[in-house]
């Protein structure tokens, strides 16, 4: 229980699968029209879908807002990639 109070909130929003609004974002690692790849308060989460838009952007609130077809979100468990040795891919494919 500590541990989430160090934690901001994260919260996802997804309207009609062609928009959502992200909160408790620590970074965007890759972005392209099919795939969205943040790293999150709670761990790595990965957006697929077709004509995929980072709309707004703002790292130091935490916040981004997504827009096109979205077909998933899928999180990992992977922690920062900046805590560990270990290289990002070396962590997402274990």
């Amino acid at each position: 229980m500590e541990e989430r109070s160090t934690q901001k909130i994260h919260k996802v929003i997804l309207t009609d699968r062609t928009s959502t609004s992200l909160n408790g974002i620590l970074d965007v690692l890759s972005f392209d029209v099919g795939e969205v790849l943040l790293e999150t308060e709670q761990g790595m989460l990965m957006i697929k879908g077709n004509d995929l838009h980072v709309q707004r952007l703002t790292l130091d609130k935490g916040e981004v807002d997504i827009e096109g077809r979205i077909d998933s979100l899928s999180y990992s468990d992977v922690k920062s990639v900046s805590q560990s040795g270990e290289s990002f891919l070396g962590r997402l494919f274990k």
